[in-house]
């Protein structure tokens, strides 16, 4: 109340030269009379019906609306930090795991390569030695060939050659022989 007894009073004074030279001030013909009662009354009507408390309470409200905000912001972005530290996390994991696959592949194709190469001279050498086996019996067939048909050439030359040479005496004689040597080989 002191605070509006104290307006008016000011009012008054700004407005005393005014009146000095005019009309009276309590008429109602007086501009400055019907502004200051027009002004009271507003005041008096926003004083009765708490405006300034309901503003009051307006921006109390909207203040701890904005701090209730503010605390909701801060909280998701801790909790943003905390998810972009656990997929930083998960990422550097991902990244050495991926390194540790690549390593071993390599080792695996390193290996594996090795492997190869051990089976590919293994298979380059038994087929060498059977190529080798082949021709060794290739071989041994076609000297035994050579030789049954020497024999058999010399046996009919030898036949030949007995044939002309030899009496009937002889060739019993040899005949005898022969089923005496077969007989005892026999028993």
């Amino acid at each position: 109340m002191k605070n509006l007894s104290f307006a008016l009073t000011a009012l008054l004074a700004l407005t005393a030269p005014a009146r000095a030279e005019a009309e009276p001030f309590f008429t109602l013909r007086s501009t400055e009379f019907v502004v200051t009662l027009a002004f009271i009354v507003f005041i008096g009507a926003v004083i009765y019906f708490k405006v300034p408390g309901i503003l009051i309470g307006l921006l109390d409200k909207r203040a701890a609306g904005i701090k209730a905000d503010l605390a909701e912001a801060r909280a998701l972005r801790d909790e943003a930090q905390k998810l972009l530290a656990s997929y930083d996390r998960k990422q550097r994991d991902v990244q050495e795991q991926s390194a540790r696959i690549v390593t071993q592949a390599e080792e695996e194709a390193k290996a594996a390569g090795a492997k190869a190469r051990q089976d590919l001279a293994a298979s380059i050498a038994r087929r060498v030695k059977a190529a080798e086996d082949q021709i060794a019996s290739a071989e041994a067939a076609a000297v035994r060939e050579v030789r049954d048909r020497a024999v058999s050439v010399a046996v009919a030359a030898a036949g030949d050659l007995l044939a002309k040479g030899m009496t009937a005496k002889d060739a019993n004689a040899m005949i005898e022989a022969s089923i005496t040597e077969v007989d005892a080989r026999m028993h």
